[in-house]
């Protein structure tokens, strides 16, 4: 119960990020934070039941820059093409990095050249193009666009139904 994941709102009640339950309990504790959502239950103590959050909110504000350009990584990748193949479409968790020109034949590690796929496609595209594997990409790799919400991944956005009205659609 302590590992659930929790959204962090900021004074403004703009998304912040995302923590476990036992860090929430902690800054609820300190009075650090309020308590907005009540979605996972109660924690039975010995003389009384805490409310387990799925949402809190900070009393202060958090300044924080937006329009960081964002480091090229796995989780970056995957949460850019939103744990998507991009050469079969399957949604998995189950992904690999594939460079759409093989870096042994001058492809760069950039935004660009850099897609997620599954492990069968991974394996039948090879080193070779999409053209040559006669394979082809679900959408053109590009840089992630800029977000407010850039310090959240993807898939928590959509993870839990009380979190939608915090995110604009």
């Amino acid at each position: 119960m302590l590992d659930h994941s929790v959204l962090v709102l900021n004074q403004n009640y703009e998304p912040l990020n995302i923590c476990h339950v036992r860090r929430a309990l902690t800054l609820l504790y300190q009075s650090r934070a309020e308590m907005l959502e009540n979605g996972y239950g109660y924690i039975h103590t010995a003389n009384r039941d805490v409310p387990i959050p799925s949402v809190i909110r900070l009393p202060y504000l958090v300044k924080r820059p937006y329009h960081i350009a964002r480091k090229i990584s796995r989780a970056e990748i995957y949460n850019r093409d939103q744990f998507t193949c991009q050469y079969c479409g399957k949604q998995t968790k189950q992904l690999t990095l594939d460079h759409v020109i093989p870096r042994y034949r001058g492809g760069q590690h950039t935004w660009e050249n850099v897609v997620s796929a599954c492990a069968p496609c991974n394996r039948r595209k090879a080193g070779r193009t999409p053209e040559e594997a006669n394979m082809k990409l679900h959408k053109v790799p590009a840089p992630p666009q800029v977000s407010r919400y850039a310090y959240i991944p993807m898939h928590y956005m959509k993870q839990r139904a009380e979190w939608e009205r915090y995110f604009p659609h």
